[in-house]
């Protein structure tokens, strides 16, 4: 099936949004669900296209000399588009209980420009040259500025600032040339099997430049220095925190690494680069000094965005171990990252919403009014630690394998003291929910929603109640339980990720 069709839900609901506007509000919500399907069914004939040996293209706009925009389906694609596809659908329910029970404004615009996101995310998902991923990656920044700034105030002015400059910046300094250099030096900028660039395309330290280019002009991928947009970003409400950190964003960046690394320079190639030692290096110092940061954290959602920092990273070394197998893992763990981190946010946000807590401090005891919320939470953290039955340790044990296999003994004892830190600043926080008292009425800090500080007001919030539990609105509460569902399901059955992975023609 041509991937062209994967664009048309996303952009085709859009006039529906706005058509129903805020007077239909159940209207224009079911035109979104009913879009995510669509676009879920679409890319699940791809998947099965690519099971059974076919793959597609679409046509392509030629632009000058051997540029041209197209799109084409591969393997590592297909996943990335399969999982943001998904996730639209839970976000979108998700959002019902927690836009409206958290009474946001310009809830119109809001599913408008996710939207939009969605459909730039299935171009890059499905790009098929350099060009193309680029043109996407620009306007997800763009689609997604109007979201980061939703509240409307000064510190979400200054969060979007800091977003928009940080990632357009970056990707006209260094991605843009990255690309150009690519095309003067191969006369194209295809995504190939084995890669575009061979050993004896550049110098050794010219090859390194232009590596180091990618990564740090990627800036999406969050690798230090180039991190500050994330945690700036928190100031947004948690529907958009969790598009950003595991539909759409930050996913979008660390799949364009794995593409490029699998074929723009191919894996036999990247092996002879000698920029990826100090690269690995700098990917291995973002993993720990971010969680280290986390610890340091006792708002939420601050947390939570410097564990993706270094979650990221993990993804980053892999795709600069030139392994088969790291690789694999690095894209499996995309997926297993993307379901383990948003039931993390919508946790968040559910706290938020129904308890008024963003602080950690202030959720002692709160497993006995929140328990559902609470449980999920602990699976998510499960998932991003990677401990069994959660699945995030498939990938991670993927990713251990490929860094063995490179001969990187070194970034094995990173990986492993990170993991204590997952364990460390995750944990901690349902085993205060479970096993601390309550705090008594009017000891925690005051109500805060996540715009940074501002009183919240959510008298009369629709929330599910039984038997002493104060839980969140019930769509947010089943968006919350589906992906930690999915989270330990993919623990016992990863075999539709692998085998989808294995169709990928690495040399």
């Amino acid at each position: 099936m041509n991937p062209l069709w994967t664009l048309l839900p996303p952009l085709a609901v859009i006039p529906f949004i706005i058509f129903f506007g805020e007077k239909r509000k159940n209207l224009r919500e079911l035109s979104i669900v009913i879009a995510g399907i669509v676009l879920l069914l679409l890319n699940n004939n791809i998947y099965t296209s690519l099971m059974n040996g076919v793959s597609s293209r679409s046509g392509e706009i030629d632009m000058m000399a051997g540029l041209t925009l197209a799109l084409s389906a591969e393997p590592i694609g297909n996943l990335f588009a399969l999982l943001a596809s998904f996730l639209w659908i839970i976000t979108t329910i998700y959002s019902i209980g927690y836009m409206r029970g958290h009474h946001e404004k310009n809830q119109t615009r809001f599913y408008a420009c996710f939207a939009i996101a969605i459909a730039a995310v299935m171009a890059a998902a499905y790009a098929d040259n350099l060009l193309t991923l680029f043109v996407a990656y620009e306007v997800i920044t763009l689609s997604t500025y109007p979201l980061v700034t939703h509240a409307g105030t000064e510190a979400a002015r200054r969060g979007g600032k800091i977003y928009l400059i940080t990632l357009m910046s970056t990707s006209i300094a260094l991605f843009m040339p990255a690309i150009i250099w690519t095309w003067v030096v191969t006369g194209t900028t295809t995504f190939t099997v084995g890669g575009i660039l061979s050993p004896d395309s550049l110098s050794p330290l010219a090859m390194g430049v232009l590596l180091s280019l990618f990564v740090l002009g990627i800036a999406k991928a969050a690798i230090m220095p180039f991190h500050r947009w994330l945690p700036a970003a928190m100031v947004a409400p948690t529907p958009v925190s969790s598009l950003l950190h595991a539909v759409a964003v930050v996913k979008t960046g660390v799949f364009a690494l794995l593409k490029i690394a699998t074929y723009t320079f191919g894996i036999d190639t990247l092996a002879t680069v000698g920029a990826t030692d100090w690269l690995l290096g700098l990917a291995a110092f973002t993993v720990l000094s971010s969680s280290l940061v986390a610890f340091s954290k006792t708002n939420l959602k601050a947390r939570l965005a410097y564990s993706t920092i270094s979650q990221l990273s993990y993804i980053i070394a892999a795709a600069l171990l030139a392994s088969s197998v790291a690789i694999t893992g690095g894209a499996m763990h995309i997926v297993m990252h993307g379901f383990a981190k948003i039931t993390l946010f919508f946790c968040a946000g559910a706290i938020m919403v129904a308890a008024h807590k963003t602080e950690i401090t202030e959720l002692d005891g709160l497993g006995r009014t929140m328990p559902l919320t609470m449980v999920a939470f602990t699976i998510g953290a499960l998932g991003i630690i990677g401990l069994p039955p959660a699945s995030g340790v498939w990938s991670k044990l993927l990713i251990a394998q490929g860094t063995l296999q490179n001969g990187q003994v070194w970034l094995i004892a990173v990986l492993m003291l990170s993991t204590l830190l997952n364990i460390g600043y995750l944990l901690e926080i349902p085993l205060r929910a479970f096993f601390r008292p309550v705090r008594p009425q009017g000891s925690s800090d005051g109500h805060h929603d996540d715009h940074v500080g501002e009183p919240v007001d959510i008298a009369g919030t629709p929330s599910f109640k039984s038997a002493g539990w104060h839980e969140a609105p019930a769509p947010s509460l089943w968006a919350m339980m589906m992906t930690a569902s999915v989270v330990i399901l993919l623990f016992f059955y990863p075999a539709p990720l692998v085998e989808l992975l294995d169709l990928v023609a690495w040399r």
